[in-house]
């Protein structure tokens, strides 16, 4: 059965997003510099259509790594966009324009029903509102034997840890202190989760952690 993967980014004091997500601030307050050891990949961005250049070396190498053998992606509506509530007569189609990044499959987690939306490059989103194992098993179903990417945010990653769905987790521990925000392991049972360490990779600006969960 292929794996479900969890990556993602955190702060060092442990958040996943400054507070008061918005349209404006769609990392939280505080949070706009969270990802930067990403955006100045190689792979990150020709995944977003520019071929122009960007920096190798050891952050692009184990981004390029974690999407080797992904078939689709989960992810929760936080992470989809800032709306709330009903999608509406004009509905948000996502942070990334017309042509995602992911070019595979990507289920939403929502409590609102809505068609897929297919997108250019190979990405639909499928909606689902039916809970995580569900969308597990929808996303099992589409990835041709691959691996299935747990995208974020911290609400989701906290439902799929309190299943025990999660294989591995791939956690980028960025030098950077939020002070407040959403963590990534509050409410979580801390005595059922056992991790066995995989790798750590010390990168510029970024300590990449891998662990295996113990079932």
């Amino acid at each position: 059965m292929s794996k479900l993967q969890f990556n993602i980014t955190t702060s060092l004091d442990g958040y996943v997003a400054g507070p008061n997500q918005s349209l404006e601030n769609p990392l939280g307050e505080g949070a706009d510099h969270l990802h930067d050891w990403a955006v100045t990949t190689k792979f990150f961005r020709a995944i977003h259509g520019d071929t122009s250049g960007g920096e190798t070396g050891i952050n692009n190498d184990v981004l390029r790594q974690a999407f080797e053998n992904i078939g689709a992606t989960i992810m929760g509506r936080n992470m989809f966009g800032p709306v709330r509530g009903p999608w509406g007569k004009d509905a948000w189609n996502g942070w990334w324009g017309d042509n995602p990044p992911f070019h595979h499959p990507v289920f939403v987690l929502t409590h609102h029903e809505r068609e897929p939306l297919s997108m250019k490059g190979g990405t639909t989103f499928f909606f689902v509102t039916d809970g995580a194992e569900s969308a597990l098993k929808q996303a099992r179903q589409v990835a041709g034997g691959k691996d299935v990417m747990l995208g974020g945010g911290a609400n989701v990653g906290q439902q799929y840890l309190a299943a025990n769905l999660i294989d591995e987790i791939q956690i980028h521990l960025v030098p950077l202190l939020l002070g407040d925000g959403t963590r990534l392991f509050d409410n979580v049972d801390a005595q059922r989760v056992k991790l066995a360490p995989i790798r750590t990779v010390a990168g510029p600006d970024v300590t990449h952690l891998q662990y295996r969960f113990i079932k």
